[in-house]
């Protein structure tokens, strides 16, 4: 797979404020490494474990994101290093988040992930808990972590004004709090359509690495 060609391209097409996060679960050392000597420094894991030792083995200049869903007992293992945690999707994991950056000295920055999508098997906030959360001003009395901004996917369907309708939901949440300036959905599928509704942020893994390998 052209890993050095794909990531080219997509540096190439993507319009200026829009980063792009090589989704690099599962995948070899060996393929991120292609990726990043082709100028490719962020990279999103969905595992933990997987993203500690990638951390421990590539380069140390790299920005992870941690884009999966992040159980609280393990956020002690990325804390020391993490760039972002897009998938924060319950205030308790926040305060978790907090505590742990608080151990390490850090201000860990965050994304609230919004469940917008039909699938009940995704996580998230609904648009309106966000707010409110938002509106209490609570995250500032948590000082080691940073909400950045929102994180979301859309539903699993070929339909294009649904996709669209969701997206909007997030940049119409996002417009109350123009702080909140990093919003991160768009993957392969939809990434085009994302950055149309306001996306600064796609998160593409198959279109630069590959289909999924589950065997690794």
């Amino acid at each position: 797979m052209p890993v050095k060609e794909n990531i080219l391209y997509f540096k190439s097409v993507l319009p200026a404020g829009v980063t792009l996060i090589a989704v690099s679960k599962t995948k070899p050392n060996m393929l991120l490494l292609e990726a990043y000597n082709a100028g490719q420094k962020d990279f999103g894991e969905n595992y933990v474990q997987e993203l500690v030792d990638k951390h421990e083995q590539l380069p140390k200049d790299i920005h992870w994101h941690f884009i999966g869903h992040l159980q609280s007992n393990k956020v002690k293992y990325i804390a020391p290093f993490v760039y972002l945690i897009h998938g924060v999707d319950s205030i308790n994991l926040l305060k978790e988040i907090n505590k742990q950056g608080q151990k390490n000295n850090r201000i860990i920055k965050c994304l609230l992930q919004l469940h917008i999508g039909e699938e009940e098997t995704k996580f998230g906030l609904s648009i309106q808990e966000a707010q409110v959360f938002l509106e209490s001003g609570e995250d500032k009395t948590l000082s080691h972590i940073a909400v950045k901004g929102f994180m979301a996917m859309a539903s699993n369907t070929a339909d294009e004004d649904k996709i669209r309708a969701e997206f909007k939901s997030v940049k119409q949440l996002q417009s109350k709090f123009p702080d909140l300036n990093i919003l991160s959905f768009g993957m392969s599928s939809d990434y085009k359509l994302a950055i149309e509704e306001g996306s600064t942020m796609v998160r593409i893994g198959s279109s630069i690495f590959g289909e999924r390998n589950y065997n690794t």
